[in-house]
């Protein structure tokens, strides 16, 4: 059993990895092609497609798989899968929905509304078809998926490569290649799951919805937090700066965003032995606090180095039109270290199962950037963005190192009183 899931773990890490290799080289491309303008429009565009994307994850993974695990025969879990399916494809709709008032609300150029239409596909495709995810992960079976991504990831890579060589700076050109990916991954998703199944439709069940919906809103209403945590400041940022020195921004973050995503895989590897197999909380806790650290010596390491070659990075990947971007990939690489430590601090509430601290968390830090952006930016444009980035990532370490020792004191107080 353990072979199979550090198998199973192995693919996804795998996976992750490749997406993020392809994906720098991809985004290199895209920038090349469109400049620094055009390429602040299409990374707007995405911005407002990741934000809508949060809206289908009420049914999250962190609620289907246990249960899942725990369901007794096919038939029973493709009851649940084809709920939870319905559940995220219609709360899909509505999140593609509410982008378009958005962009129709604040009057966005064709440059980016057309872009963000064709993008925003992926907001109805990759949430609800990726229920097969989860009932891939209950059977610790994730191998059909890596390879579904990396078909539809070669396929982007591809169209982008084709576009790029043909000197092509069409917005919606480039947006229909993204576009491609989660389309195919929601086809072979459906074949896969579709030729295993049992054949019955489900009957609906009116109050296993209603369970679905109230189990996931915590964790719903966290990633959505968390979304709008990274991404508000470039809404905040494109009325307030030129296109180019918005471009110049998000160039900035497509990197450290790729870096940071090295927390996410470390946590994924060392958590379930070190921190979710533990059985008392005061270990668990101690290991949380030596991966903490741990992973944040690794994020320093990171950071110092983007910082120190970032001239060299921007040049490799984006070219001579984005030479502000060097300026504000130093300042904002050291910031991106203490996002090692925030995930490392955030496997203790989800040791101790409290999503409320998960979404009290991203409000706050929410809050927080929203607040220092709309201070700085008019002062100090891109350069404040980068400052509520900062503070945006210390407000999480120092409310994570809070939940440590809050939850310290209560055991400590608990074993007192035993």
């Amino acid at each position: 059993m353990r072979r199979r899931v550090a198998g199973n773990l192995l693919w996804m890490l795998a996976d992750r990895g490749l997406q993020v290799v392809i994906g720098i080289v991809i985004v290199g491309m895209l920038a090349r092609a469109l400049g620094a303008e055009g390429f602040g429009h299409f990374q707007y565009a995405q911005s407002l497609v990741f934000i809508a994307a949060s809206v289908p994850l009420i049914c999250a993974a962190e609620v289907l798989v246990p249960r899942l695990v725990a369901l007794p025969t096919p038939e029973a879990s493709h009851k649940l899968i084809a709920h939870a399916f319905a559940i995220r494809l219609s709360a899909g709709l509505g999140g593609y929905a509410l982008m378009c008032a958005y962009l129709a609300l604040t009057q966005q150029p064709a440059d980016t509304w057309v872009p963000a239409a064709i993008l925003g596909t992926a907001v109805v495709l990759r949430e609800p078809f990726g229920i097969v995810i989860a009932w891939m992960q209950a059977r610790t079976h994730n191998r059909p998926n890596v390879v579904f991504n990396l078909v539809g990831l070669t396929a982007k890579a591809g169209l982008v490569t084709a576009l790029f060589i043909s000197g092509t700076q069409r917005l919606p050109a480039y947006a229909a290649a993204f576009a491609i990916e989660p389309l195919i991954a929601a086809v072979l998703l459906s074949w896969y799951y579709l030729s295993r199944a049992p054949r019955a439709v489900p009957a609906r069940d009116a109050s296993l919805r209603r369970e679905l919906i109230r189990d996931g809103a915590l964790f719903w209403l966290s990633f959505m937090l968390m979304v709008a945590a990274r991404r508000v400041d470039q809404l905040i940022l494109k009325p307030a700066v030129p296109l180019a020195e918005l471009g110049a921004y998000a160039a900035t973050m497509q990197v450290l965003d790729n870096f940071t995503t090295i927390a996410t895989i470390l946590a994924a590897g060392v958590a379930p032995i070190y921190v979710f197999a533990q059985e008392s909380a005061a270990a668990a806790r101690r290991n949380v606090l030596r991966v903490t650290g741990w992973m944040a010596a690794v994020g320093l390491c990171g950071a110092i180095l983007i910082a120190l070659c970032s001239k060299w990075i921007v040049h490799f990947l984006y070219g001579q039109a984005f030479g502000e971007t060097v300026v504000l990939l130093q300042l904002a690489a050291l910031a991106s270290a203490l996002l090692f430590a925030d995930v490392g601090l955030g496997l203790l509430p989800i040791y101790l199962r409290k999503p409320r601290w998960v979404a009290a968390k991203w409000a706050l830090v929410l809050a927080t950037t929203v607040v220092v952006d709309a201070i700085a930016v008019p002062r100090l444009g891109t350069r404040g963005a980068v400052l509520g980035y900062a503070v945006g990532n210390a407000v999480a370490v120092v409310f994570g190192i809070t939940l440590v020792l809050l939850s310290s004191r209560k055991t400590a107080a608990a074993t007192a009183s035993a």
